[in-house]
């Protein structure tokens, strides 16, 4: 049960901000957290993978406070958000022998995270009355919340 949860918390990760979804895997990977030696995503776990998944993941987090940058709810970004949440959750569902299960959990955390996440920012957008303060609350959930997956796994 900890694999579906794990991976449909990172799902939503992955909605909120896809690449830290991704970091977090690889970092886990990285760290022996899940075995996913010999398996088709054993490049998560490699020395570098970690660093470069967290470079990219700094990258989208300042890209998303620029005014040109499209909404999540357009199809590249959107579809991008479930490839990463299905990338994510099939690391998860793998090295736990539940690929299925993982891969699925984190699509569908990734379109819950996706449209959710749209929705609670523009609220918080409103409340604070700009859009900086909800997308820094919405950078510090995503980064909570894939703390949160990685631990359950232990």
């Amino acid at each position: 049960m900890s694999v579906v949860i794990s991976a449909f918390v990172l799902g939503i990760v992955c909605g909120l901000r896809s690449m830290v979804g991704l970091a977090a895997a690889s970092w886990a990977a990285n760290r022996q957290q899940i075995p996913l030696e010999g398996t088709w995503l054993s490049f998560l776990g490699f020395h570098f993978t970690p660093y470069i998944t967290s470079l990219l993941a700094v990258g989208e987090v300042i890209n998303d406070k620029l005014p040109k940058t499209p909404s999540r709810l357009v199809p590249p970004q959107f579809g991008g958000r479930v490839v990463m949440g299905a990338l994510t959750g099939s690391a998860i569902g793998l090295s736990q022998g539940h690929l299925i299960f993982g891969a699925l959990s984190g699509i569908i955390g990734s379109v819950v995270g996706t449209l959710a996440g749209a929705k609670a920012r523009a609220f918080a957008a409103k409340l604070f009355g700009r859009d900086l303060p909800a997308a820094l609350l919405e950078d510090f959930l995503a980064v909570a919340l894939a703390v949160v997956a990685i631990v359950i796994l232990r």
